[in-house]
């Protein structure tokens, strides 16, 4: 078990863990933090890129969504008193060292990201293609964020994370059913 101190709270004295700096509690909250960052940013493009109601919907409820989670990762980096970057680089924290089954590509922080060329392509687009842009973008983004939040659910310690990162499996992946029916009917799919 990887914990670096426990503090006494409640009137039982129970003792409350304190994951260390180098858990998988701990690196999933950076990561996702980092990756969930992008999402927002993504699907603020594309509101602005489109005046399709049914895109415009599903990238408030991702930016929404993502967002307040999160706000939940980071307020619990600052009550474990944890960095909120690891000096080992991202994903160190999942088991076998790196995501299994995709490598970030060229560019991107982490596997499923954008690089800073694809966003500045989104930025340039209009109505359907930023549509299928980004909804391509987002699904491999999904992708990836399933793959950690899986990975936390199998590694992490802290019981309310792991629920967290379940529910982000469960959501993440209705979107992307939901999103492959959005590229059909706009003549593509995911990548």
């Amino acid at each position: 078990m990887l914990w670096a101190s426990k503090a006494d709270i409640g009137d039982d004295h129970s003792a409350v863990p304190t994951p260390s700096a180098n858990s998988a509690d701990a690196g999933f909250a950076r990561d996702m933090t980092v990756h969930h960052q992008q999402a927002v940013e993504m699907s603020y493009i594309v509101r602005d890129q489109t005046d399709n109601e049914e895109i415009r919907r599903l990238a408030y409820d991702i930016a929404q969504t993502q967002a307040n989670q999160r706000g939940m990762l980071l307020g619990w980096l600052d009550l474990w008193g944890l960095p909120k970057s690891s000096p080992d680089g991202y994903m160190s924290w999942m088991k076998g060292g790196r995501h299994v089954g995709h490598e970030a590509k060229a560019g991107s922080l982490m596997p499923g990201m954008a690089t800073n060329t694809e966003l500045a392509r989104l930025r340039g687009l209009k109505g359907n293609q930023a549509e299928v842009f980004y909804l391509q973008q987002m699904y491999d983004h999904h992708m990836s964020g399933v793959d950690m939040a899986s990975a936390c659910v199998k590694q992490c310690e802290v019981e309310t994370e792991k629920k967290l990162a379940d529910s982000m499996v469960q959501g993440q992946q209705s979107e992307m059913e939901l999103m492959t029916d959005m590229l059909r009917k706009r003549g593509s799919e995911p990548r």
